[in-house]
């Protein structure tokens, strides 16, 4: 599957997707006349589904992200198809699987000859702008389907950066956050007639992690809690999760001393901070402009982070902790207060969800587009929904512990397999053991599950076209 058009090929297509378009909002259901909604889109590096105070955490404070999920709705199975910085933002853009976008590791740049749905906006009329980390490869630059552009090459500093201005170098002294965060309201409050799309992508909270220093004592007197499957002895799983971690990965010794593993969690969460209060200058922001309630916001993650269970650290395996992400939205004229939605959504769902929001055909904008729009959730109508979905990760020279591994995920099953390793295979009963520590791989009783998920799999690799 190519997505790859010329441009004149897609300006001929979203032109088409155009003609006789009513432009409308929807009231909980109901169709009326409306000018086209507004975009926010923010993304987070690294954190957890649970690391909100909405979504249950221990001790984390949260308002700004607990305000979105009070005031929209919150998706509470939200799921990544490689739980890996560069392919996952990528999926996020264009709304198809990494084997499709190309970008399968950290040091892969982007295919600009890839659609994508801030281009989608931006050719039917939408103001566009990324600030953030772009973080495919050593890319800094303006890329295509922006306006405005602010960014930084690969991982970036906490402090001081240096950026890329639209075009411009400049170092800017402060707190990344802090500096994203401001370039995002002083763009949003440019004067302008066309509806807008902010891409804000924060470097938070990858590690090191570095709070700000207002927030460097935050949780100094909380006994940090520790994952129940921390102490998983690994009996039954495959030999390259026994072998643990990749060398290097114990984040100041997080998991050898308490005392290191007590700072590893509140560092964390004391880095989060700023990315909370940065939603709430948005929020406020909106507000003053007079466009809150016809704003779209989005708030996500680019994968979820082990924090010690099964004894490891950082993403990539398949196991819950790294796959599941947090994602809220917010919008009154279609969302209900305090919603709630079980079902199972995926990264690749957000570009065919805006660009149908924004009125356009999503078929002929975003050709070959793998997510589904999620709006016949958040209108209450969830027949016909998936009920499986692909997980795919491949290796990376720099992680030779960490195989290549594809895998299928339903609301109760789980199955992985590891096709270049011949190690064993691994099958999960969800409902039973949530934290996955049983493995029911080698189990005669489990044999027709087993089969119905390698079936799965074969299928939705088919699908996506994907070859082993």
């Amino acid at each position: 599957m190519d997505r790859r058009v010329t441009r004149r090929q897609f300006l001929a297509g979203a032109t088409a997707a155009l003609v006789g378009l009513s432009n409308c909002k929807f009231v909980h259901g109901a169709s009326v006349q409306t000018k086209r909604p507004n975009f926010v889109f923010v993304l987070t590096d690294d954190q957890r589904w649970d690391a909100m105070s909405c979504a249950g955490h221990p001790f984390l404070h949260t308002p700004n992200m607990d305000r979105l999920a009070k005031e929209g709705a919150r998706f509470t199975n939200a799921f990544v198809t490689t739980a890996l910085c560069s392919p996952s933002r990528g999926s996020f853009l264009s709304g198809i699987y990494a084997h499709q976008h190309g970008v399968i590791n950290n040091s892969t740049p982007w295919n600009d000859q890839i659609r994508t749905m801030p281009m989608a906006l931006q050719e039917a009329g939408y103001d566009t702008a990324f600030i953030g980390k772009w973080h495919m490869d050593s890319q800094e630059g303006p890329r295509p389907g922006f306006n405005h552009w602010v960014s930084f090459k690969g991982q970036g500093p906490y402090r001081n950066p240096t950026l890329n201005i639209n075009g411009e170098i400049q170092q800017v002294n402060g707190y990344i956050t802090d500096i994203l965060t401001r370039y995002a309201v002083e763009w949003l409050k440019k004067p302008r007639a066309k509806p807008f799309c902010l891409y804000l992508c924060h470097k938070a909270v990858h590690g090191p992690f570095s709070p700000a220093l207002r927030h460097s004592r935050l949780y100094e007197d909380v006994v940090i809690p520790r994952p129940k499957s921390m102490t998983d002895p690994l009996t039954g799983k495959p030999q390259w999760v026994r072998l643990g971690m990749e060398p290097g990965h114990d984040s100041k010794g997080a998991l050898t001393s308490p005392e290191g593993y007590d700072l590893f969690i509140r560092d964390y969460n004391r880095t989060l901070m700023a990315v909370d209060e940065g939603i709430g200058r948005i929020l406020d922001t909106l507000e003053k402009l007079g466009v809150l309630d016809e704003t779209v916001i989005t708030f996500a993650s680019d994968n979820g982070y082990f924090q010690g269970e099964h004894g490891r650290l950082d993403k990539r395996a398949m196991y819950e902790e790294s796959i599941r992400i947090p994602f809220l939205m917010r919008y009154p004229l279609l969302i209900k207060r305090g919603t709630i939605i079980e079902r199972m959504v995926l990264n690749i769902d957000l570009a065919p969800t805006f660009a149908e929001l924004a009125g356009l055909d999503v078929a002929r904008v975003l050709p070959g587009v793998q997510g589904r729009s999620l709006l016949p959730l958040l209108r209450g109508k969830e027949r016909n929904w998936r009920e499986d979905w692909l997980y795919e990760y491949f290796q990376e020279r720099g992680y030779p512990r960490t195989p290549t591994m594809f895998g299928v995920r339903t609301e109760q099953w789980k199955y992985v397999e590891y096709p270049e390793t011949g190690d064993m295979g691994e099958l999960y009963n969800l409902e039973n053991d949530p934290l996955e520590l049983c493995n029911l791989f080698e189990v005669p009783k489990y044999a027709s599950v087993l089969s119905d998920m390698q079936a799965r799999l074969k299928r939705l690799m088919t699908e996506t076209d994907l070859r082993r």
